[in-house]
């Protein structure tokens, strides 16, 4: 795919419900953030976020007693966000309380197969100015994400051990891509006008690969279990400490789902300081599969956590897992990866009574697909030959198993207060069957 320079505009607004001045921060503090943003993957979003903490009588600050986000945002290539996140330890005494209530549309979702390497990136096909052009959407499909999530946490004793549990609704609407909407406004003399054509997703379709009970869509109703060991000094950007969680997330069909099936799930997370307040090494180790039953294939690509950090959790690829790598690049039945980066925060100062800093972090990401998504290649051969004869089987699936996927970039981090952290993140890919590079810009470290 094509990456030109581009202009980004990003503005930043910060207030406070409080006046004074003092050492932390008491009453409740909020972020405003009116901002032009841009994702290779989403392109560019418009519209608006707040996020507002409640630091109480400032005792446990940069720790918060409240958090409340609230979105509504769109991206240029048909994606949007409309999400409302609380997080609290006090809600209820003695746990810690994450509920999320999401939409997540997309109109142009990718789909670059199964199985990591196993499934051929052919960048031509999606490139407009290329000989061997076939469309834009060639990698993407149509998806609707409904998203009610649950997340509690308690202690185990007096320690830095925790139990966690979960209970979430998801719904998946999934359908080929809305070529009419996104032609809207565009005539068929338009060189941007996108033409009806096979796509990969039609293919997989055609060939059976995709279920008749799946390629709709469906339910993904779960329970979660697990335990997990937290002994940060900061939630937002550890100096020191480990965050590790392990469990199971349990579909079964009763619950109103599609299918019966259950997940493992590992994360290491470990932070260094290396200069006091200013330097930090951080690394994360994570591994997930499926341990029985058939998971649908839309739901391959979720990442599990504890619970969640942003308005996504999946991939591997792209701006939450590899920086750099296309987004859902690396699907498997199972997968690990792995990231590790140098955080500094070169300068702090006040403005507008809050307290910022503005850092860097420079990275290496890395992925690969460990157990994959059994695929009948015979049956694509045979569909291929029947229906698409010019399509050569070598440029869809080569049946090599995965290799890991790397990627590299770095970084640029405002923080207001500690915890309210806009982040920029640019990642180039080691190899072109991933892509070339790709720039982020949201909130939060990504781990």
């Amino acid at each position: 795919m094509k990456k030109s320079p581009i202009l980004l505009l990003s503005l930043f607004l910060a207030t406070s419900a409080v006046a004074q001045d003092t050492p932390g921060k008491t009453g409740w503090n909020f972020g405003v953030l009116p901002a032009i943003t841009f994702d290779t993957d989403l392109g560019f979003q418009y519209g608006g976020l707040i996020n507002l903490f409640d630091y109480g009588d400032g005792s446990i600050f940069p720790n918060y007693y409240n958090m409340i986000y609230l979105e509504a945002s769109h991206y240029t290539k048909g994606s949007s966000i409309f999400r409302i996140m609380y997080d609290s330890d006090y809600l209820l005494k003695g746990i810690r309380y994450t509920v999320d209530l999401s939409y997540l549309p997309d109109q142009a979702y990718d789909f670059y197969g199964f199985n990591g390497y196993s499934s051929v990136f052919n960048e031509g096909w999606v490139d407009d100015e290329s000989a061997d052009y076939a469309s834009r959407m060639f990698y993407r499909f149509k998806r609707q994400l409904f998203r009610f999530k649950n997340d509690f946490t308690g202690k185990l004793g007096d320690n830095n051990w925790y139990w966690n549990a979960g209970l979430s609704f998801q719904n998946f609407k999934v359908d080929d891509v809305d070529l009419d909407k996104l032609n809207k406004g565009r005539e068929e003399t338009d060189s941007k006008f996108l033409k009806d054509t096979t796509l990969l997703f039609d293919i997989y379709k055609g060939a059976g690969i995709l279920t008749d009970e799946e390629i709709d869509g469906g339910w993904v109703n779960a329970v979660k279990a697990g335990v997990s060991y937290d002994s940060r000094d900061n939630r937002a950007c550890p100096m020191k400490g480990i965050w590790a969680e392990t469990g199971v997330e349990f579909a079964p069909e009763f619950l109103g789902g599609e299918s019966t099936f259950g997940k493992f799930y590992f994360t290491w997370r470990q932070y260094f300081t290396l200069k006091k307040n200013d330097i930090s090494f951080a690394y994360r180790l994570g591994y997930q599969t499926t341990v029985f039953g058939d998971a649908p294939f839309y739901y391959q690509s979720q990442v599990i956590v504890s619970a969640l950090r942003g308005a996504y959790s999946e991939g591997l690829g792209g701006g939450k897992t590899l920086r750099g790598i296309l987004r859902n690049r690396v699907v498997g039945d199972g997968f690990l990866y792995a990231n590790a980066e140098i955080r500094w925060k070169i300068v702090r100062f006040n403005f507008i009574n809050q307290k910022f800093y503005i850092g860097t972090n420079i990275f290496c990401d890395m992925g690969m697909v460990t157990n994959p998504i059994e695929i009948d290649t015979q049956a694509l051969k045979d569909y291929l030959t029947s229906e698409y004869p010019t399509m050569d089987y070598d440029n869809l699936y080569n049946e090599a198993k995965d290799t890991p996927h790397f990627s590299a970039g770095a970084g640029l981090k405002i923080a207001m207060n500690e915890n309210f952290i806009i982040s920029a993140d640019y990642g180039k890919a080691f190899r072109e069957q991933d892509g070339n590079s790709g720039f982020y810009i949201g909130l939060n470290y990504i781990f």
